[in-house]
Order: structure tokens, then C-alpha cells, then sequence
């Protein structure tokens, strides 16, 4: 059986678009138990303007704290850069792997950086060289790749064009975002095999926003399709300011109960990723998306003495 990488983005894109700040201290405890969940990587936070995104304006110092911490054996911390000074930031306060992309959608892409998609990939495609030689782990995303708020679907050829600049740029790290949340399981079969029979060698990785409900259901599609990473976000709890409709992500604890029912990544804490959801919740004095953290698990089962008492 293949090994589902499972990448925590709650820090970052759950908590981008609140408006209530989060103490930087609250930040650590919630990744400090991430991490001792056993997941494989956290994303800290993102390299971004604080007057654009003022919940990420501490993402430089969580870095530097985390990074001062004992190493017991934790998961990759990464962080979010849009541009080249985002990099020269994550570079400087040890991000071990950075994430950067391209929206296929020219009118999110410009709402997002202030380019369209040509100029971005450019400029996109010169940091991911910078960071390779600077010895980093890098991820490259088409975001909006399964459709946009703005201007509806997104030809596929558009996205497929921009994986094939990334492969050939020797980036075979790649993710596909569904910004908006379009996608349907079929679409996600379709360009994630198609980009397998690009490079058999690349590593595919997926980020399903749940908008329209249908996120659990990519999840699935995709596993089937050759992905290998998987982002989700603590309560379901984010989505794109940029977008028109921002909606959450896929629970982390969700996809971890339905992996774990199905057998897959036992190893991974789900009772810590519950109550990391509960305390998120708590923090905000709202009920998030996700469903797990409220209802509690499936009960294992039990034995058969026991049901027939």
C-alpha cells in the first residue's frame, strides 16, 4: 500500500482569513500538538505583507521559536512564499520546506499577487530555482486548478501547461489547488493521471477546499489517482481571502478517521488532532466545518463476546 503524506495547513490557511489575531503563543501550543500527533508536516505560516494578512505577521518569529526547539523526531515544518522577499524571509529563519504557486485563473492570480498568471509563473519559476540551490525542499502548486470563482472552469490544458513548466524546470514536487472548490472526483482523476503520465517520477499532492462539499469525496479520487501528499486544515477552519467565496478546507481529523477506518495512517494521534480542533474552536467561540472534532470517532469495534452479551 502507497504512504499518504498528510501536510497540516490550519496555522497558515485556516487561519489567514480571521480577523481575531492569535497570540503567537496560542500558535505554538496548537502546532507543538500537531506535531506530536504524528503528522508529517505543519505549515507554520506565510511569508506575506502583514498589512495584507496581518494573521501571518508572526510568522517569522514561530519559525525561529520552533526552530530553536530540541528535534524529538517531529514533522517538517514548511511555510507559504509568494514572491522572492518572501523567500530571502523563509530562508533566513530555517523553513525546511517552502511552498509557492501559480494561479491557472489570470483574475485570481492578479487579485492574489498583482500578476497575471504568465508574469507569475516567471518569477515563481526563478524563486523555486533559488531555493533548490540554496539546498531547500520545495513544493510548486497550480492553485485555481479545478476552477475559479471569478471566471468559472479552467481549461485543463491551462493547469497541465504549468506542470509541464514546472517539470521541466526538474520540479517534481507538485500540487494542485482547488482554490475555489470546483472540483469533482472525476476532474481529480483526470489531471492528476495525466500529470503521472507526464513524469512517472513526479510526487503529486493535493489541496480540496470543501465549499461546496464535495472535498472528502476529491480525497478519495484522488488516492486512487497516484497522489502521494495531502493537505488539510484543523475543524475545516479556512480558505482563500483572494477568492470569492472563501470557504474551509478539508478537516484534518476528518480525513485522518476516514483513512484510519479504512486502515490507512494508524500511526497518526487522531484523539490530539480532535482536541486541537476543539481548542481552535473554543479560541474563536464558533463551531468550525469539520465533523469529527463534535461528534467523537466511530467507537472501534468491539469484540464479538461483547456485542452478542
Amino acid at each position: 500500500m502507497r504512504t499518504f503524506a498528510l501536510h497540516e495547513v490550519g496555522p497558515r490557511d485556516g487561519l489567514q482569513v480571521e480577523k481575531q489575531t492569535v497570540p503567537t503563543g496560542t500558535k505554538l501550543a496548537w502546532i507543538e500538538s500537531l506535531l506530536s500527533s504524528g503528522v508529517d508536516i505543519v505549515q507554520v505560516g506565510s511569508f506575506v505583507h502583514p498589512e495584507k494578512v496581518p494573521q501571518m505577521a508572526d510568522t517569522d518569529e514561530l519559525f525561529r521559536r520552533l526552530a530553536a526547539r530540541p528535534d524529538t523526531g517531529r514533522g517538517v515544518l514548511s511555510g507559504l512564499v509568494l514572491n522572492e522577499k518572501g523567500l530571502d524571509r523563509a530562508l533566513s529563519c530555517g523553513v525546511e520546506l517552502v511552498c509557492m504557486g501559480v494561479s491557472a485563473s489570470d483574475t485570481h492570480s492578479r487579485k492574489n499577487t498583482g500578476m497575471g498568471t504568465e508574469e507569475a509563473t516567471r518569477r515563481i519559476l526563478a524563486t523555486a530555482k533559488k531555493t533548490v540551490e540554496a539546498g531547500r525542499a520545495v513544493q510548486v502548486s497550480v492553485q485555481s486548478a479545478f476552477g475559479c470563482g471569478f471566471e468559472g472552469p479552467v481549461p485543463e490544458e491551462r493547469v497541465l501547461s504549468i506542470v509541464r513548466e514546472y517539470l521541466d524546470a526538474g520540479l517534481r514536487r507538485i500540487s494542485l489547488a482547488d482554490t475555489a472548490g470546483h472540483a469533482c472526483p472525476e476532474q481529480v482523476e483526470r489531471l492528476f493521471e495525466a500529470i503521472v503520465d507526464l513524469a512517472p517520477d513526479v510526487e503529486p499532492a493535493c489541496h480540496f477546499h470543501d465549499t461546496f462539499g464535495l472535498g472528502m469525496a476529491n480525497v478519495w479520487a484522488a488516492m486512487r489517482s497516484g497522489v502521494v501528499s495531502f493537505d488539510s486544515s484543523f475543524g475545516g477552519l479556512g480558505g482563500c481571502p483572494f477568492t470569492k467565496v472563501a470557504a474551509g478546507n478539508v478537516a484534518t481529523e476528518d480525513l485522518v478517521h476516514g483513512w484510519q477506518r479504512s486502515g490507512i495512517r494508524t500511526d497518526v494521534k487522531l484523539d490530539v488532532l480532535i482536541e486541537v480542533a476543539r481548542s481552535v474552536s473554543a479560541f474563536f467561540g464558533r463551531e468550525l466545518p469539520g465533523r469529527v472534532h463534535k461528534t467523537g470517532p466511530v467507537p472501534a469495534e468491539r469484540k464479538i463476546a461483547e456485542v452478542s452479551a
